[in-house]
């Protein structure tokens, strides 16, 4: 009776454990019912004993469902339910079957709720994972939620989670230490809502300035990306020794050569499906991932993209996605550079890519059912896909729905269960690791207290001030005196104020003009279901932008200051003859703008990448030409910043 009483949930023991770090967190749990303390259920056996003992006691579906990375289903009939967007929280009667029926526990989380709601949500998914047949519970991963870009399949905004600057941000600040208290700052909120695993960073480099995703990188220094995501993982983990029970797994990706993306195309379309490069440039990648695999990051993600003009082992590449490829895996990654990690594929690779997926319209726009990026591997079979994936060196298979698959693999001779079983050792590791075997659930309660603590939320904020970037400030116009009457364009009137400053309507009664911009873009491919979120094409301002017509119109009359939002490097050449001042900014608030421009805090960065010159074509080169503003430029940066 013992032991069924300690598996009441959450029963008193087991809150006041998580709410006081009591040692009654190691109590044991009848994960599989038969009133016997095994093994695997004991919280004193060593990790190895527990892992094997387990693993003697899965059957083969049980084992191939481990290699599934799904997706918690969202509640409600509205589109984005089926990749987990809902306001309603979780499909429980799905989850309950992937978990009892489909064996499946480990899944991405893309519910956007409040901290104890969100936390209640988690527990549900814990509860139906306590209820299978060996009690496995689940590990919920995430994309990024704690900055400001929101792109679904990349980032999420979390209600309650605190706000810091992109990861350019801390890029711009080259600031080891900041990187490791945020991460030490994120993984509590996680935790504290029942979170596991962090799909990031990217230790990607951002070479190809048109590409969309170099928000989420640390710009395009490899030294410099390398340091900065070995202190990401570093916060996150708990220490460079792996991770420990309070962190959060870390998923470094993209292995490797993402960010040479051809025109700036993403991969996850079809139509930025290949990357070329050579040798030495793939170098570069590569040492930019050297941070990150020294702090023993948890997992390893590889890329979507196919690479050519590399060679590996001495032969070409083969010309199939990085998930599909064992030189890139078990030769470069385990051989190579000895990673004994989680290597998880990117969403939906093994998924057709339908012409609705290659070449959408108007009329047959891409929907989440066409999502599929085989890049390569377009002429296997699905089972074949999965085979050669596993085969290749991947543990498990990110964003499916069922693993059926790879339990047809084995049968058909494709996968043998000894190499089923090297995945199913490292996966079930992870979870002892994180401590989740023996307190997997979370108190809402203290999850509003955590996503709450001032403390955060006030270094967050100094970071989002501190992580701009000053780049013109001609004459010494900033900062702005006290009661300066300025004139806005994109920016609430309520942070100018706030930050000491006269909001005035005409501009004929202002001092100065301040714009708050964005780096321009362009919707390519509008049918695309990634293609439409994405910002592609052009960086350079015209003449016929609404914001280039703004700063024209007020710089006839005052001076204009402008700060611009750099989700890709902008270029400005265009913007500087009409402005006296110019911030780029990397995930701000308009608060933090403000109090930059009225000198209430000081812009400490420099920038993380090169600003072309001159308008980019992949024809013309031009974002190898001299640049107009070079990467650590920043006239706001102390000496020893």
């Amino acid at each position: 009776m013992k032991a069924r009483r300690r598996k009441g949930l959450l029963g008193g023991l087991v809150l006041a454990a998580l709410c006081c770090g009591s040692a009654q967190a190691a109590e044991w749990r009848d994960l599989n019912h038969n009133g016997q303390k095994d093994p695997y259920e004991d919280p004193e056996a060593p990790i190895e004993r527990r892992v094997e003992d387990l693993l003697g006691r899965m059957t083969l579906e049980e084992k191939t469902g481990t290699l599934a990375h799904g997706t918690l289903p969202g509640a409600g009939p509205t589109p984005g339910a089926a990749i987990g967007i809902s306001a309603g929280g979780y499909d429980m009667a799905k989850v309950r079957d992937l978990v009892g029926r489909d064996h499946m526990s480990s899944f991405i989380t893309r519910l956007d709720l409040p901290p104890a709601q969100f936390a209640e949500q988690n527990n549900a998914v814990q509860r139906a994972a306590e209820e299978s047949r060996l009690g496995i519970p689940a590990t919920i991963s995430t994309d990024p939620r704690n900055h400001f870009q929101a792109v679904v399949g990349a980032s999420t905004r979390g209600k309650g989670f605190s706000a810091w600057p992109e990861t350019l941000g801390f890029a711009a600040l080259r600031d080891e230490a900041l990187v490791r208290r945020f991460g030490a700052a994120a993984a509590r909120e996680y935790r504290a809502v029942g979170i596991h695993m962090a799909l990031s960073p990217q230790a990607d480099i951002g070479v190809e300035p048109r590409w969309p995703r170099i928000t989420a990188t640390f710009g395009s220094d490899p030294s410099l990306v390398s340091r900065m995501a070995g202190a990401y993982v570093e916060g996150f983990q708990g220490g460079r020794d792996g991770v420990t029970h309070s962190g959060v797994a870390t998923i470094v990706k993209h292995w490797v050569g993402y960010g040479a993306a051809t025109e700036g195309y993403d991969g996850h379309n079809y139509y930025g499906r290949n990357v070329t490069l050579d040798n030495r440039e793939l170098a570069e990648h590569i040492r930019a991932f050297d941070g990150a695999l020294a702090a023993h990051s948890a997992g390893v993600m590889p890329t979507y993209v196919v690479l050519h003009g590399v060679t590996l082992d001495g032969k070409p590449a083969e010309p199939v996605g990085a998930g599909f490829s064992k030189p890139l895996l078990t030769g470069l990654l385990r051989g190579g550079k000895g990673f004994d990690g989680l290597i998880v594929s990117d969403w939906s690779i093994t998924r057709d890519c339908p012409e609705r997926c290659s070449a959408p319209s108007a009329e047959a726009p891409q929907m989440p059912s066409a999502i599929g990026m085989p890049w390569g591997v377009e002429g296997l079979t699905v089972v074949q896909r999965f085979a050669k994936g596993i085969n290749a060196g991947l543990d498990q298979f990110g964003g499916i729905d069922s693993p059926d698959p790879i339990t047809q693999a084995v049968k058909q001779g494709l996968v043998s269960e000894a190499r089923i079983d090297e995945s199913v050792r490292r996966v079930l590791r992870l979870k002892f690791e994180l401590g989740l075997f023996d307190q997997p659930f979370v108190d809402p309660r203290r999850a509003e207290q955590v996503l709450g603590d001032p403390a955060v939320k006030a270094e967050a904020d100094a970071a989002q001030r501190a992580s701009q970037v000053l780049l013109r400030n001609e004459g010494g116009i900033l900062p702005l005196r006290r009661g300066a009457r300025v004139w806005l364009q994109g920016l609430d009137p309520e942070a100018a104020r706030a930050a000491g400053l006269e909001v005035v309507t005409r501009l004929e009664d202002a001092d100065a003009a301040l714009v708050r911009s964005a780096a321009p873009f362009e919707t390519l491919h509008p049918y695309h279901f990634f293609g439409s979120r994405q910002h592609e094409g052009r960086l350079e301002f015209r003449d016929t932008d609404p914001d280039m017509q703004v700063i024209r119109t007020a710089a006839a009359r005052v001076p204009v200051i402008v700060a611009i939002e750099m989700d890709r490097p902008a270029v400005l050449t265009a913007m500087v003859p009409h402005t006296r001042a110019i911030l780029a900014t990397f995930g701000a608030s308009d608060a933090a703008v403000a109090d930059v421009v009225a000198g209430k805090a000081r812009a400490r960065g420099r920038l993380p990448f090169d600003l072309p010159r001159s308008p980019v074509t992949t024809a013309s080169r031009t974002a190898r030409d001299k640049p107009l503003y070079p990467r650590g430029a920043g006239l706001g940066a102390a000496p020893g910043d």
